[in-house]
């Protein structure tokens, strides 16, 4: 196993954690942060991938460049809809909510994709179902409105996003990571331009800076490039227990520095969800000739 490659990936995952806590220090609204972190992104990449020679040797295919740009769209949202999530709701609730991508991924990949669905992908869906209504309350969803002011449908969202770019990644291989990255970023400065409200960013204090400046280059650019450059270089089952890292330092920061509470159901679903995802990961199929 490649302890280089363990260790860039823990730390990209432990500082993405800590993107919730600057969010909130920001300032500014979840559009606006995102635009600047497209543009930090944009920036640190692309010196990355110019220093690193790899645009000497890309290969365009105009199929992978068209895949990327739509892949590039739903990462953005997902970005907006995630902060959206953070404004609305404690770090804690939104992260383990945008945790559910994975079981998006299992649905949709079931019903666009015709991947076969097992006994224990079912059953995984069932739980992380029940502990969504947990999380964000059975009260909730008496009321339209209330729903909606809950966050709880920009944290589905952005999980939901972050589904279809885990999807449209699947087949792009032609591509490296940093002109990947690349051009999703620059589609995303095109994509948020007409919606910025440049006024947010008068009269910010410097500590105001300070955050904006370290969401983009630390939780974009940085996490970024150690994300992708460990990514290759370990398995699938190692990354898929590392991502975890993210969500648990999450949940610590929220609960320690900005001393949120879970009530019991809550914590009764956060245990649901991130059970429910762990258990297609490290649970055989029950019954292999199950389809549903």
């Amino acid at each position: 196993m490649n302890g280089a490659a363990m260790f860039k990936m823990t730390l990209s995952m432990a500082i993405f954690g800590s993107i919730g806590f600057f969010t909130g220090k920001t300032g500014i609204p979840a559009v606006e942060l995102v635009f600047v972190r497209c543009i930090c992104a944009t920036l640190f990449l692309g010196i990355c991938w110019l220093i690193s020679g790899q645009y000497k040797v890309e290969i365009w295919n105009k199929r992978e460049i068209i895949q990327t740009l739509v892949c590039g769209i739903f990462l953005v949202l997902n970005w907006v809809f995630l902060f959206k999530a953070f404004e609305e709701m404690s770090i804690t609730v939104a992260i383990s909510i945008y945790n559910l991508a994975p079981i998006f991924v299992l649905i949709l990949g079931s019903l666009f994709l015709k991947e076969r669905m097992t006994f224990t992908s079912l059953l995984a869906i069932i739980i992380c179902f029940l502990g969504s209504i947990f999380i964000i309350g059975i009260q909730n969803f008496y009321s339209l409105t209330q729903f909606i002011g809950s966050g709880f449908v920009w944290a589905l969202l952005s999980a939901l996003c972050y589904a279809m770019t885990m999807l449209l990644g699947k087949g792009i291989n032609g591509l490296s990571a940093y002109a990947m990255t690349f051009l999703q970023t620059m589609i995303g400065i095109a994509l948020l331009f007409p919606f910025m409200n440049f006024d947010v960013f008068h009269g910010l204090s410097g500590s105001n800076w300070l955050y904006i400046l370290g969401t983009g280059l630390i939780h974009t650019g940085f996490v970024y490039y150690l994300f992708f450059d460990s990514l290759r270089k370990l398995s699938t089952v190692v990354i898929s227990a590392l991502v975890f890292v993210d969500p648990v330092v999450a949940i610590l920061l929220d609960t320690i520095i900005l001393d949120f509470r879970p009530s019991i159901l809550q914590s009764i679903g956060i245990l649901f969800i991130f059970g429910g995802i762990i258990y297609t990961l490290i649970k055989p199929d029950i019954n292999p000739e199950m389809e549903v």
